[in-house]
């Protein structure tokens, strides 16, 4: 049996190969396998430059996505250099606001300053002249004492409307008050009248 199916195989192939004898033999079948192959190669051909063609393109695509990449991390970057520079006009904005405010309130400061420099030397002013006036007062009052020493006369200066005080004498320890109208009398008399009081 496996004889009969090897005989079946040889008678096939044998067939085959008749065939393809016949087939070689025509010369149009020739020609026509010619001319495929030569198609085929045209074809490769064809297949390859397209194939370097889109090597190519490919590669020039490549390059510009590469350039266009490069173009939007430049531009990423430039925006985020924009966002910084937003971010620092708006600190720079709030750093002058800052800065008007304590400008404003040096101003106020000064002004204060000045108020309270000018309040300073008024009553510095105020010092010398009460100072004047308290040395002025003492003097008075050291003249006054002399004068009471010489003419044992105090002299009331409280009622400037009439001339008036009291004589003093510090043996007899007596105390006599006088009093002279500057409208009923003249100065002269009045000058005469505290002498004679000054002599007895």
């Amino acid at each position: 049996m496996g004889e009969l199916s090897r005989k079946v195989d040889v008678d096939k192939l044998i067939s085959y190969s008749d065939d393809l004898v016949e087939f070689l033999k025509d010369k149009r079948d020739v020609n026509n396998l010619t001319q495929c192959l030569d198609n085929f190669k045209s074809l490769q051909s064809s297949c390859d430059d397209d194939f370097n063609e889109v090597q190519i393109a490919i590669q020039d695509y490549q390059e510009k996505t590469d350039a266009c990449k490069q173009k939007t991390e430049r531009a990423k970057s430039e925006v985020a250099a924009e966002a910084e520079v937003d971010h620092l006009q708006i600190e720079l904005e709030e750093e002058l606001e800052k800065e008007r405010a304590l400008q404003e309130e040096l101003r106020v400061l000064n002004s204060e300053i000045n108020n309270l420099e000018h309040e300073r030397v008024a009553i510095e002013e105020r010092k010398r002249t009460l100072k004047k006036f308290e040395q002025d007062e003492l003097k008075a009052q050291m003249k006054l004492s002399m004068y009471a020493s010489v003419t044992n006369i105090i002299p009331n200066l409280d009622d400037q409307s009439k001339i008036s005080g009291y004589i003093v004498d510090r043996d007899k320890k007596v105390v006599d008050k006088f009093q002279y109208d500057p409208v009923k009398m003249t100065a002269s008399d009045i000058c005469r009248n505290i002498w004679k009081t000054i002599n007895l």
